[in-house]
Parts: C-alpha cells; sequence; structure tokens
C-alpha cells in the first residue's frame, strides 16, 4: 500500500480501491471457469454481480446456485469478506501477515472505511475487527455443517456452512440453495444461527468491541447506546407488525412457532442482509412499504451494512424531538450533539433520498414494473440489502448499469462519494452577515 505518492483525499482512495476490487471481481467471474455453461459471465452481468457481491448486497440477475462453479462461488465468497470487512481492513490483514508498519496516511483511510472520528486505536480496531469476524464466522459455520450434514454430503456441508456464514455475517444475502432460505423457513438452527449473524454483522465492529471490553451498559458511549436502543426498537416493532400484517399471508397455514420465526427473519433481514425465509414477492404491499423504510434506515456505522445507518436515523429524530420541545442544545443521555454531527445527518440522509428519488424515477421510465417493485428494488439497492420482489432478472441492461451504480454507492455512502468527487474546501476566513429565512 504505497499511498504516499499519490495526492488523492481518504475518501478518493477508498472509493478507487473498491473500484479497483470491483473491476478484479469482474473479470475472474468472466472467465470460462466460473460459470457452468463454461463461457463465463457477459461484462455487464459480471459487473453487477461483483458490485452486489463487494458492497455486500446480494441481487442477483443469474442464480448463484445454478449458473456458478466451485470456483466462481469462490470468488463471489471472497468479494463478499473483502467488502464486509473494508478495503482497508483486508489491507492491513495482508500487511500483518508480511509485518509491514501502518503509516499515518494508511491510518486515515481505515478511519474513512470504518466510519470513526478519530484516528487513534485505528489499527487496533481492526485487529479486534479482523479476530471478531473470523472468530463469529468459524463459530456459526461450525454450528450450520451440524445442520447440513444431515442433508448435504460432507464436504458439501463444509462448503455451504463456510459460503452462508461469511454471506449473513457481512450482511450480503447470497445464498447456495437457489432459493435463499425458504427451505428453512421453521428450521430453529439455521433462523436462529442467520439472524445472529445478520445482527452482529450490522450493529457495528466498534459497538462489539465495546460491548466486550464493557459488559456494563452504563459505561458505554453514547453512539453504542443509540445503536443499541434504535436497533432494539426497529426488531421488535418490524416484528410486531411482520407477524399481523402477514399472518394470514406469506405465514398462513404454518405452525405458531414458524410463523413466529417467520416474521422474526422479516424484521431481521432488512437490516442489509438479503436472506428470506418466505417469497418476497408475496408479501403484501404494507409488508413491502416497511421493509423499503427498514432497509433505508439499514445497519450500524463500521458494520458491514449499508442504509443511511441507526445513528444517523436516531440523530435525526432526537434533533427532530428537541426543535419540537424547544431546546436550543440537542441533548440525548444526559449528552449533546456537535451541530456538525447533525448537518451530517441531515445531509447524509437527503443525499440518499435524493440518489433513491433519481434512480426510481429512471427506472419507472424505463421499465414496466409498479412502482413499489421499483422503489423496493432500488431502496434495496443503495441500503445494499438483495431483497426483491422478483424483477432483478428482468431488468434491461441500462437498469442493470443505474442499479451496479446505486449499490457502489450505498456500500462506500452517499457522503463519502461525493467528497471524494467534489473539491474539498477551506474553511473561510470571514463571514457573511445573518439573514432569517421562514420555513416550514
Amino acid at each position: 500500500m504505497n499511498l504516499k505518492k499519490k495526492n488523492l483525499t481518504p475518501a478518493q482512495y477508498l472509493v478507487s480501491g473498491y473500484f479497483v476490487i470491483i473491476m478484479l471481481g469482474s473479470l475472474l467471474l468472466m472467465l470460462p471457469a466460473a460459470t457452468n455453461d463454461g463461457q463465463g459471465l457477459g461484462a455487464i452481468d459480471a459487473v453487477f454481480t461483483a458490485t452486489s457481491a463487494t458492497c455486500v448486497t446480494g441481487l442477483i440477475v443469474v442464480n448463484t446456485k445454478e449458473a456458478f462453479t466451485l470456483f466462481g462461488s469462490t470468488v463471489i465468497m471472497l468479494l463478499i469478506q473483502i467488502g464486509g470487512l473494508g478495503i482497508m481492513s483486508m489491507s492491513t490483514l495482508f500487511a500483518f501477515i508480511i509485518g509491514k508498519k501502518i503509516s499515518l496516511k494508511e491510518r486515515l483511510i481505515i478511519q474513512e472505511d470504518l466510519n470513526q472520528y478519530q484516528i487513534s486505536g485505528m489499527v487496533r480496531l481492526v485487529q479486534y475487527l479482523l479476530g471478531f469476524t473470523f472468530a463469529i464466522e468459524g463459530t456459526a459455520a461450525a454450528i450450520l455443517f451440524l445442520r447440513f450434514s444431515q442433508d448435504y454430503s460432507f464436504w458439501n456441508s463444509i462448503y455451504l456452512s463456510i459460503f452462508h456464514a461469511v454471506s449473513a455475517f457481512n450482511n450480503a444475502g447470497f445464498d447456495l440453495f437457489g432459493n435463499s432460505l425458504e427451505g428453512f423457513t421453521g428450521d430453529i438452527t439455521v433462523n436462529f444461527i442467520i439472524m445472529t449473524l445478520i445482527i452482529l454483522g450490522g450493529i457495528g465492529f466498534g459497538v462489539m468491541m465495546e460491548v466486550y471490553n464493557r459488559i456494563k451498559f452504563k459505561k458505554t458511549t453514547l453512539q453504542t447506546k443509540i445503536v443499541v436502543v434504535i436497533t432494539l426498537a426497529l426488531l421488535i416493532l418490524g416484528f410486531l407488525l411482520f407477524f399481523i400484517l402477514e399472518y394470514n399471508n406469506t405465514l398462513a397455514g404454518l405452525p405458531l412457532l414458524d410463523k413466529t420465526l417467520g416474521a422474526m427473519f422479516l424484521s431481521v433481514t432488512p437490516r442489509t442482509a438479503g436472506f428470506n425465509t418466505v417469497p418476497t414477492g408475496a408479501l403484501k404491499q404494507s409488508s413491502l412499504f416497511l421493509i423499503i423504510v427498514l432497509m433505508f434506515i439499514g445497519a450500524s456505522p463500521s458494520s458491514t451494512g449499508g442504509g443511511i445507518k441507526t445513528t444517523t436515523f436516531g440523530v435525526i429524530l432526537v434533533t427532530m424531538k428537541n426543535m419540537i420541545t424547544g431546546k436550543e442544545d440537542m441533548e440525548i443521555y444526559n449528552r449533546r450533539f456537535e451541530k456538525q454531527i447533525i448537518y451530517k445527518a441531515f445531509t447524509i440522509t437527503m443525499l440518499a433520498a435524493g440518489l433513491i428519488i433519481l434512480v426510481t424515477t429512471l427506472l419507472l421510465v424505463i421499465e414496466d414494473f409498479p412502482f413499489i417493485d421499483i422503489l423496493f428494488e432500488t431502496v434495496s439497492a443503495f441500503g445494499t440489502v438483495g431483497l426483491s420482489t422478483g424483477i432483478t432478472g428482468e431488468l434491461s441492461k441500462i437498469s442493470r448499469i443505474l442499479i451496479t451504480i446505486t449499490m457502489f454507492a450505498g456500500r462506500v455512502g452517499p457522503l463519502t462519494l461525493a467528497v471524494a468527487i467534489g473539491e474539498k474546501q477551506r474553511k473561510g476566513i470571514y463571514h457573511y452577515p445573518t439573514e432569517k429565512v421562514m420555513v416550514g
């Protein structure tokens, strides 16, 4: 990682790094050895699949089980792992292996990649990140192996276990069963392992490290408190609503335990995971819209998931509450936010909403699918979720390119992408006079 010779910002390095990985993955998926038909994927489909894997999304234009060989699916799994951990985390891992020191410039890029505010402790955070990741994925793979070995051969069970542990923890949603996890709707082991992986991968590595070091909740930082509270609230609310909405629809005819598992999984998977145990296309429109909201909020900072993030949503809620109650300072848990955090939260939300509106509008012009399906697909791409009502494989080439761009923007973050494209402005040495503007 020789970064000193280039005059690029950390955001530009980050965007460039993901772009390079996607291009390399695309070339590998275009090789004849990658697909069962011996022809490899076409350029657009290869870029789409590589982007979906690297951006840990899970949207597919070809069935992963039917289309790819062992080589092809392994490429996808490696792209998922690199994309989930982050470009700089994987680069740091190789630096550890060869004994190379991490420079200040590289620490700055790690800080940008992991969405941290302080540069101190970056290398230690990466060490924790790698340790947690491989330990959690390894443990989950071992448990999944015990379950899959009941239905599949020994070596096949090993590969299925590793692939789905990596895919679930990194919130990717790729599967090798051909119909996601619809064959395991009432399977307690598979459901709980996959849901646990999704939640752990989505709460953020910083939160996991802090909880690991400080067991008592009162000693945690404000960010961890917001992440835990918002995550639990969304999971519980989502479960209750999905249980009610889908009780006589996709969950009809199932035993009560299976209904409960189905509703729980529906609540967990929109947090940028992409797996499904009931047919997504058969869900009620009210359920689809609820999933859209959950996908837009997404996971938490420094996690494997996308969306605007739970902390962004939390900051907006607190700002709205305090504005309504007339408080000048934005306060929560006896702490207050800096104005810069509030500006950033609203900027991220508006950039995300603007991108979704633009892409949705373009897809509505190009495609002849219902509005809810188009909006669902777009938000799924931005939130790096991977859920679909079934229209992904039927999209035109130009639409696939638009979805590819949306997945990329969702993974690197709309603000990071905007900063990488734009020019950094220096602070002015003077201020213009203030003037009031009527709003609302």
